[in-house]
């Protein structure tokens, strides 16, 4: 992984990485930052900022952000709440939201597109990140069974839907950077 600082974008605080490695795991972005993955990458990313998947890019991933360019392969859901630009040779393989998208000539789409007007796009942040059970434990890398102890016993954020818990992905995040994940 590469870390390049642009003197100029420096200028007006701009933050720039450019990824060109293989990677797993989980990315979150709490701050506006200028992503670009050019390597394989397989996980979840959660975005803030411009996130660009170059044209060599492999990405097995659920992504969430803002401004969301693809050039390369995807696999996985992506939710973009600004835009998403689909651009050749790029594809993505799962489902799309966003309320803009444009699907250049030459790129793939595969899988089902929900275009969100702008009252639901002041909501989606919250409904893009909850959760199910098996998610959860995926994405903090421990077994379901331990996240279904801490939801029956109220030490993790949730609440029940049907038979099922449902997992606000900002208050898990908040309740890991508390340090009650022990």
């Amino acid at each position: 992984m590469k870390l390049r600082r642009d003197r100029k974008h420096e200028e007006v605080g701009e933050k720039i990485l450019d990824v060109d490695a293989s990677m797993q795991g989980t990315l979150t972005f709490k701050d506006a930052v200028n992503l670009k993955i050019n390597g394989k990458f397989e996980g979840t990313l959660n975005t803030k900022g411009n996130l660009m998947i170059g044209e060599h890019a492999s990405v097995n991933a659920d992504i969430f952000g803002e401004m969301i360019i693809i050039a390369g392969k995807v696999t996985g859901n992506v939710i973009a709440i600004k835009e998403l630009k689909l651009i050749a040779p790029g594809i993505i393989v799962g489902d799309v939201k966003t309320p803009l998208l444009s699907v250049a000539e030459g790129s793939i789409l595969e899988g089902r597109c929900s275009m969100l007007s702008h009252e639901k796009e002041d909501n989606i942040e919250t409904r893009g990140s909850l959760m199910s059970t098996d998610e959860l434990a995926k994405y903090l890398e421990v077994d379901t069974s331990l996240v279904n102890e801490w939801a029956n016993s109220g030490r993790l954020p949730g609440r029940k839907d049907g038979g099922s818990w449902r997992f606000d992905r900002s208050k898990v995040d908040e309740w890991v950077a508390a340090g009650k994940i022990k």
